[in-house]
């Protein structure tokens, strides 16, 4: 082991000595704002740990990408600490199935690990929606707060739902997916934690002498009790920043970390407020904008000197079209100037819609760029056939990987139909519930008249389409399956070639391939490391930085997102601070420029379809108005401009 490279990370970035307290057996909390040193000051704690002589094995580290704990790993390695190869560390989603793997868990109990995809879900809801469950949007809320044990508030305890209405959902929602034979995603967390709970003799309550936790403010309740469960054995650090909670569709509220001394009041608290990757201005515009916030503990970041005032830019458009041949011009500019290369630049959009024009803008004009926005056609809302084509095609493809696949098949008889063919697929499910017979068996008797189950017209008519794609590609592997899957000639299959694209000629078969695409859109990664303009959701920025991050669409109704009028007051002022949260992670992202960018005139219908507010007196083209969190940037936030005058500042 490097004994000198261990004492350079017992000292700040600038050489000064900066400690991270060494506690006994007391939680360590570390509150760590945007680019304070919070990923150095984890792999810190680590490597001091195993300069102490901590069996690595012992040491649980739950980060919040794949992509964390392999670069955790990957800089302990490279100090001279090659046991951090041994270090447990992942996702939580990753650490709790590892658990009910290892345990057996989900064969014991009847399940099996078919994750839904977001698309499937879709047909999940639609079943469940024909009962008394108050329709579709209740149904998405219960089923994130199924996904959360219940637990919706911070105070509320995980476990099991206590409301009437609740249980009768989980369990109509428990005999789907046991006859689906699948699981949802988010189930993962409340079945480890009910394992743990009743089984306090588990190996793992006792396995690790530490446990450290990255982005505590975006775990809920459960996933908090599930990691105190874990470290019930040894010491538990935290790692986090209530700023930048913005996860409250999953129950994840910024009290999680606010609050932690009060679960836990021995606690030892260490603060990271040295922002050393923000330009100065940007750092005080971040802070005007987040006192805002009424319900926080009051930190600021703090302006480090030796780092640059930095380039800020507000800038409206016209229009839409004019704010992405804008941006993409003033991006072409800097880079053939190299001011930046183009991986070190994010785009930042709060819609798809207004992102990938100026991704389309951007490869017109030669410089390489790439959306990270889920297709469209993949977020389980589409209702239009040639739009579904990706759906039904990955659906074709689970069927050859696995036959037996009960949920592809589901979703597969239920295309082009209003209600997803709910009354055929609802009798047919009867029917194999009360015989014991398969769907894929009980179909094939039908179709060969070997059954006569009432109301399958329209599920037989889908099966016979089914059953000659299926023959089609039996015999197909290789290159020549993804071509017939997922033509070069349409667009939407960009995605599944790309994923085809990393795989060796041999695994082009289809279960490593429908296993490579379901792995890349349920624990999707976004590549830090690239030479090309990224473009995504403000969701999606966390955890990334960049030399210029230019953040667009910035108008009332898009940033911040309004609440729901129906909700109560102080939710919809806890969803408004949210918003203002969101903002505060996309600004603290950048190096050194930063651009805002909002536009003055929207089509209306497509005002409608991105629920932006519309005048009563319906036009075709409506006035928006620049976002109000422009007004709380502070005094030293720069004057906006117009498009043409940003234009004519480049020369």
């Amino acid at each position: 082991m490097d004994q000198a490279a261990v004492r350079r990370w017992d000292e700040g970035l600038d050489g000064t000595p900066r400690r991270i307290a060494e506690t006994a057996d007391s939680p360590l909390r570390v509150l760590a704002g945007p680019g304070t040193g919070k990923s150095y000051a984890l792999m810190r704690r680590v490597a001091r740990l195993l300069q102490d002589r901590t069996v690595p094995n012992r040491i649980l580290v739950c980060t919040f990408t794949r992509t964390a704990a392999q670069d955790l790993r990957k800089d302990l390695g490279n100090i001279g600490m090659p046991e951090a190869e041994e270090v447990i560390a992942g996702t939580i989603h990753s650490i709790c199935f590892s658990i009910l793997s290892r345990n057996h868990v989900l064969p014991i109990t009847g399940r099996v690990p078919r994750p839904l995809l977001k698309y499937e879900e879709r047909f999940l809801i639609e079943d469940l929606n024909h009962q008394e469950f108050g329709g579709i949007r209740a149904i998405n809320e219960r089923l994130s707060a199924f996904n959360s044990a219940w637990a919706r508030r911070q105070h509320e305890e995980p476990g099991w739902p206590l409301e009437q209405q609740d249980r009768i959902f989980q369990a109509e929602l428990l005999r789907w997916l046991q006859f689906h034979q699948a699981m949802l995603i988010g189930e993962l967390v409340p079945e480890t934690l009910h394992f743990l709970l009743n089984n306090p003799l588990a190996d793992e309550r006792t396995l690790f002498d530490h446990v450290l936790v990255d982005e505590y403010q975006d775990l809920n309740r459960a996933e908090q009790d599930l990691v105190q469960l874990l470290a019930e054995n040894g010491t538990l650090t935290i790692v986090g920043d209530e700023d930048q909670s913005i996860y409250s569709f999953k129950y994840a509220h910024p009290e999680g970390i606010a609050e932690f001394t009060e679960r836990h009041p021995e606690t030892h608290d260490e603060s990271l407020d040295d922002c050393r990757r923000c330009p100065q201005l940007v750092v005080e515009m971040a802070n005007s904008l987040i006192v805002n916030n009424r319900n926080r503990t009051g930190r600021a970041l703090n302006p480090l000197l030796d780092r640059p005032k930095g380039d800020i830019y507000l800038v409206q458009w016209d229009n839409l079209n004019h704010e992405a041949d804008g941006i993409a011009q003033f991006i072409v500019h800097h880079v053939q100037r190299q001011n930046v290369r183009p991986g070190q630049i994010l785009v930042l959009a709060p819609r798809q819609k207004l992102g990938k024009p100026i991704c389309d803008s951007l490869l017109r004009l030669g410089i390489p760029s790439q959306s990270f926005y889920q297709d469209s056609s993949l977020d389980g809302n589409s209702h239009d056939e040639q739009e579904s084509a990706s759906q039904r095609s990955l659906s074709v493809l689970a069927l050859l990987a696995n036959p037996e696949d009960r949920v592809a098949l589901r979703c597969y008889c239920g295309y082009g139909h209003r209600t997803l063919n709910y009354a055929g697929w609802n009798a047919l499910r009867n029917h194999c519930q009360a015989s014991g017979d398969s769907p894929m068996a009980a179909l094939e008797a039908q179709f060969n008249g070997a059954l006569q189950i009432p109301h399958l017209d329209g599920i037989v008519e889908r099966y016979q389409l089914l059953r000659e794609q299926l023959g089609l590609l039996a015999t197909l592997q290789g290159q020549e399956l993804v071509d017939t899957l997922f033509s070069p000639d349409l667009t939407w299959t960009e995605l599944f070639r790309n994923i085809a694209a990393t795989l060796r000629p041999e695994d082009l078969v289809p279960v490593k391939l429908f296993e490579s695409i379901r792995t890349n859109l349920t624990q999707p990664e976004l590549p830090t490391d690239v030479d090309f303009v990224r473009v995504m959701s403000l969701y999606k920025s966390k955890g990334l930085t960049a030399d210029m991050v230019i953040i667009t669409g910035l108008i009332q109704g898009l940033i911040p997102t309004p609440a729901d009028a129906d909700l109560p007051f102080n939710d919809q002022r806890a969803f408004d601070e949210e918003q203002r949260r969101l903002f505060y992670v996309g600004i603290t992202r950048t190096r050194q420029t930063l651009v805002l960018s909002s536009f003055r005139h929207m089509d209306a219908a497509l005002a409608h379809q991105l629920q932006v507010p519309l005048p009563a007196r319906r036009r075709r083209v409506i006035n928006t108005i620049t976002s109000p969190f422009i007004n709380e940037l502070g005094p030293n936030c720069p004057r906006p401009m117009s498009g043409q005058q940003f234009l004519q500042m480049l020369g």
